[in-house]
């Protein structure tokens, strides 16, 4: 069923239901009303009545009309004596001599009570009668209910009539409107639809309604969604065409090694450590991405405990002075003692990354300085080195996966595969902390981390 047909269905029984409970409370209360002045009525006559009975010297009872309740057709009284004897009776009533209501009759206490008086529906009301503390009778003044019950029944006809009209009404304003308000509605399906037969997510959702409503909301989602979308789809092209490309180099390599050696037919030791060379390459290359993956998809645990991040930092320092070697000169300036909350290993794993990517990336002679500080609650590990820096261009990108900057930073068999910030910035979020880098070509490269202080 369509969304405009189930909201108007919704609306005209909503509609339908506040008019019913409406038309209800109002029956009641008219209904109320007028039973209530007729009571009064009845209960003024009875007062009349009851101010002129007497009892005659030989003990009848006696009831003096007065000219204004010298009755209509349509009221009805009886007075009965104790021992149920009619005593009198208005004209209207005739010569008929049941009592208007039996049960009130019997009763013996004052009473309104509806009652059917030869087929005539009454409202009777039953007051005993007693003097000077004695029991004398039983007045019983009725009136018809005619009025009443025709009242009641055009009301209810009339109720049902602009019940239904008002549902009528409604059912059709609400499809009207609701045609304008779905518009948007169908405009994103169809679009939506155009967008996924395309197989096109540049393509955006139009809209040029209201620009603060609930729809207006949606396109906006909608749309961010889409560009995410888009953003996700060309990276992960992006990624198939890095991975196919650093696999078929090293795989190539690898295959030409094979097939010199099969036309030599002998084996080399210079390409058997060729080949061992990119097999280690790809290893690596699978190695992080198989981190990656696991990263993404939160199967890589970390183990949190206090870590010494001064110690580690120091353990650091002594590993990559090896590995610089004399072409680099590392040096460990300002060092606070810090303690944060993570993992040790990983930790390690992206100060070697950071401290390794400088020691490659500076030139001969070049310098490299690590630091550690305390700085309001927060710890400041800097990676800094006098290399060649990195283009403003590609800084925004240098922690994307496969992102090297070539233009500054020359590739040889010893480059990463662009996996290596990723994973640095990855490990660092996990701790709550962020790394941030500033460059300059001909600048050298600053790396920032922060992580939180254990207290």
């Amino acid at each position: 069923m369509p969304l405009r047909l189930r909201l108007t269905l919704l609306y005209s029984i909503f509609m339908g239901g506040i008019l019913l409970i409406f038309g209800t409370a109002v029956y009641f209360v008219v209904n109320f009303i007028l039973i209530t002045q007729v009571d009064n009525t009845l209960a003024s006559v009875a007062r009349e009545l009851i101010r002129n009975v007497s009892i005659n010297p030989v003990g009848e009872l006696i009831v003096v009309r007065p000219p204004q309740l010298n009755m209509t057709a349509n009221a009805y009284i009886q007075v009965w004596s104790i021992d149920g004897e009619i005593v009198d009776a208005s004209p209207s009533i005739g010569e008929f001599s049941e009592p208007l209501d039996p049960i009130g009759l019997l009763n013996g206490e004052t009473l309104y009570q509806d009652s059917t008086f030869e087929g005539v529906r009454l409202r009777v009301l039953t007051v005993p009668m007693s003097l000077e503390g004695r029991m004398i009778g039983t007045l019983q003044v009725g009136a018809s209910l005619g009025l009443i019950e025709a009242t009641r029944t055009d009301l209810v006809r009339i109720m049902i009539s602009i019940g239904v009209i008002a549902v009528l009404l409604a059912a059709l304003g609400s499809w009207a409107v609701l045609k304008r308000a779905l518009t948007p509605l169908e405009t994103i399906a169809y679009s939506v639809d155009q967008i996924n037969k395309a197989d096109d997510l540049s393509r955006r959702i139009p809209y040029r309604g209201r620009q603060d409503d609930e729809v207006s909301y949606l396109v906006v989602s909608f749309n961010q969604t889409l560009e995410r979308l888009e953003s996700l789809f060309k990276s992960q092209q992006r990624f198939l065409a890095d991975v196919s490309h650093e696999l078929r180099t090293p795989l190539t390599v690898i295959k030409g090694n094979i097939d010199l050696m099969r036309r030599i037919k002998t084996t080399d030791e210079d390409i058997l450590n060729g080949m061992d060379d990119e097999v280690g390459r790809l290893t690596r290359l699978v190695g992080g991405l198989l981190m990656l993956v696991q990263a993404e998809s939160g199967k890589l645990a970390l183990s949190f405990a206090p870590v010494e991040l001064d110690l580690l930092l120091t353990e650091v320092f002594t590993e990559v002075r090896v590995l610089a070697g004399s072409k680099v000169k590392v040096h460990l300036n300002e060092i606070d003692e810090v303690i944060v909350r993570g993992d040790r290993d990983r930790l390690k794993q992206v100060l070697l990354n950071l401290v390794a990517n400088a020691i490659q990336y500076t030139p001969t002679g070049g310098e490299v300085f690590l630091s550690l500080s305390k700085i309001a609650g927060q710890s400041r590990l800097i990676v800094r080195d006098t290399g060649p820096g990195i283009p403003a261009e590609d800084l925004p990108h240098i922690f994307d996966r496969f992102y090297r900057a070539e233009k500054s930073r020359t590739r040889s068999k010893a480059s990463g595969f662009g996996l290596g910030l990723s994973i640095a910035k990855w490990i660092i979020e996990q701790h709550g902390g962020q790394i941030k880098v500033e460059s300059k070509e001909g600048e050298g490269t600053t790396f920032v981390i922060w992580l939180n202080v254990l207290k």
